[in-house]
Order: structure tokens, then sequence, then C-alpha cells
């Protein structure tokens, strides 16, 4: 493990962003294009089409549970090669698909193959820090990949505009290329060999008793999920909200890179403050804060018509700030008591997260058809549960469920 006094690498930490942003790329540049898509495919429901970012995160949680065991017996690099070409061979699948079905097998393919360098981008930072400097080194990894939601959309309005959106799969396909060479370069194995675990049918089965063996895994791994599924909401219906309910079409690329940027910010932040306060005091705090605008806005709007644009996008500024304090800070709580099974504790991590953030995503995205309220009634219930949980738990608590 590497000093927590020791200063963190520029080129890391954006080469680690870098992993992560390629998810961010293959879901936010397609939003601008998600109903010229379903013209193509000839899908017409605005529900239906929530599937193609939905979907996506699907593949994701089920990679993981392959990749994350892999790479803790064969080690990180190769077993992210191996996403990468997943990827590339789903994008085609993508890019040729006569209908919506063949579209949602792709993005979920698309997710799975993601999930290899999303996945073992946190066990590599994992493998390498610890503690409130993994967290501090863990949010400036977000801040810089927030950068790709923020520029994501407006590059996928352009190129859609230019040349359709079949070459927004393309665009995706030469980024992954440059990562992938980038990383293949500049990137030592950090897995050590005595630390590698010889693939038996017994690795997975192993590693999930090992994980739930902590409380505090445990826990702040279902608080991920609950997180996840309430920006998974926004995420999945804000095309519809932006363009359909406020007829915004051409602004909606600039909304959501605004958006974007509180997230961006308050991320960046937490890593600045993570090492003065305390990676559990910040994250309740936001999710405190997060509940309480939540709940306004429900009490606020309750059967009325959507407010002013520029009130929704207040609300909405505020609960990303929030999300910046909290996502980062949760996932590093979690995997802390899990060092020594990284891989597989981010694949178990990121599949139970997501497992939980689906369904919540689903279920309330079906409500917001003619009001952005339901979004907000969820993001409430998804903080407040958030919370109850975290009050459950006990600072510093490692306590085993099973003795």
């Amino acid at each position: 493990m590497q000093k927590e006094t020791q200063k963190p690498n520029f080129e890391f930490i954006a080469l680690m962003a870098a992993l992560m942003s390629i998810v961010a790329l293959a879901i936010d540049a397609l939003l601008p294009a998600i109903s010229n898509i379903g013209e193509a495919i000839h899908s017409y429901s605005s529900t239906d089409n929530q599937l193609l970012v939905t979907m996506i995160f699907l593949g994701l949680g089920v990679g993981q549970l392959i990749f994350g065991p892999l790479s803790d017996c064969y080690g990180r690099k190769p077993v992210v090669y191996l996403g990468f070409v997943l990827f590339a061979i789903a994008s085609v699948i993508c890019v040729w698909a006569p209908s919506l079905e063949v579209m949602v097998l792709g993005r979920i393919l698309q997710g799975i193959g993601l999930s290899a360098p999303r996945t073992l981008a946190i066990s590599i930072i994992r493998d390498t820090y610890k503690g409130d400097y993994m967290a501090k080194i863990m949010s400036f990894v977000v801040a810089f990949f927030i950068l790709i939601p923020v520029i994501a959309p407006a590059i996928g309005k352009l190129i859609l505009d230019a040349f359709g959106w079949e070459a927004i799969f393309y665009i995706q396909l030469f980024f992954a290329l440059v990562v992938a060479l980038w990383f293949w370069k500049r990137q030592p194995e950090t897995l050590k060999p005595e630390y590698k675990i010889p693939f038996t049918r017994h690795v997975f089965v192993d590693g999930v008793r090992e994980f739930f063996k902590y409380r505090d895994t445990v826990i702040f791994t279902f608080i991920s999920g609950l997180v996840t599924g309430a920006f998974l909401v926004y995420l999945s219906s804000s095309q519809h909200i932006f363009e359909n309910q406020y007829d915004l079409k051409e602004a909606f690329p600039y909304i959501f890179a605004g958006l974007a940027i509180s997230i961006g910010l308050s991320t960046f932040m937490n890593g600045t403050l993570v090492m003065r306060y305390g990676m559990r005091k910040l994250s309740v705090l936001a999710l405190s804060v997060f509940c309480g605008i939540a709940i306004l806005y429900v009490l606020l709007f309750w059967g009325t018509p959507n407010p002013n644009i520029y009130v929704l996008v207040g609300f909405l500024s505020i609960q990303f700030f929030c999300l910046g304090f909290m996502w980062g800070n949760y996932r590093s709580i979690a995997m802390e008591p899990i060092g020594h099974i990284a891989g597989i504790g981010a694949a178990i991590n990121g599949f139970v997260s997501t497992l939980l953030a689906i369904p919540i995503a689903t279920f309330i995205g079906d409500f917001i058809a003619e009001s952005v309220w339901p979004l907000f009634a969820g993001l409430a219930i998804c903080g407040i549960a958030s919370l109850l949980l975290v009050l459950s738990t006990r600072k510093g608590s490692r306590v085993a469920l099973t003795n």
C-alpha cells in the first residue's frame, strides 16, 4: 500500500477517471438521440425508450460479478482488456440493431463490457490507497470523471446533427480504444502475485461469504444502491422531462451539463474536505440536506403543475451538489474493510447497488409522464431510507454479521 501522506499522481487520477468515464460517455452522449433512435428502430414510447439508459446499468451490475472474481485470480489488467473487447462487439450490435429488443440487448452487453474498466478502476484505487486518503483519491477521480457528463450530451447533439445517431457509437469506440492503449502503456498491475487467488468454483462463494461478514460494507452497499437508484430515475427520464414536459430540446444538453457541474464541484470539494472532517461526517450531512430538499419540493408542489424551469433546476442543483459528497464516500466506506478481496468486493458492491437501483428507477420512472413531482417523491423516499440505514451504523464499526 502507498502511504496515506503520499500526494496523488495526476496521471493516475486521470487514467482511473478515463476508465470510469467511458460508462458516462456511453450513457450521456446518447441522451439527445434517444427519440431519434426510437424512430429508427420503430419504438415510439418514451417509457420504453428509457430502457436504452436503464438496461446498460443491468449489464454493469451483472458484468461486475464476472470480472471482479476473474481480476482477483488473473490480475486487473487482462480483465480490463477483455471488457474493452466485449464493449466493441456490443457497440456494433447497437449500430445495426433493427428493433428495440436487439438494441436493449446491445446496451446490456455494452454495460457488461464496461463493467470491467469501471469496477476495476475502483479495485486498482483500493489496491493503491486506503482509508480517508482512498476517499480523497476517489473524490478527485470522480471530479475528473464528471467532466464527461458535462460535455457528453452537447457532443452527442453535435454528432447527431452532423452525422446521425450511429456516429455516437463510433465516437465511443474511438475513445475506448485511446483509453485502452493509455492503460496498457502506463498503468502497472496493482494486484501483487501473493494476493492472487487460484481460480476455482469456490472463489465467488468464498468472496460473498467474506463480503457479508462486514456490517458497514453491507449497509453502505445498500445505501449506494438507494442513492444510485434515485439518480438513475433522473438520468433515465431527463430527456423526457426537458424535451417533452418543458419543450427544451435544444437547451437540454446545456441544462444537463450545468447540473453535472454541480456534482463535479461538490465532488472536488469533498476531495479536499474529507481529510479534515472524515468521509462519514461529510456524507451524513450531505444526505440530510438531500432528504430535506426533496421533501421540501414534495410539499411545495404537491398537486400542482410543474414549476418554472429555473425553480426545477435550482432544486436539482442542490440535490446533485449533495450527491458529490455521497457517492465516493459511501463506496469508500463499503470497500475499506475488504481490501483483501478488493476485486470481488468491488464487484459485489456494484452488483448489489445496481440490483437495487434498476427496479427503483424503473418503478418511479413510470410515474414521470406528465409531472416531475414523482421524481422528487422518489428522491425523498430513497434519501430517508438511506439516512435511516446510516443512523443504524456506528462510527468506525467493522462488526461481523456472522460470527
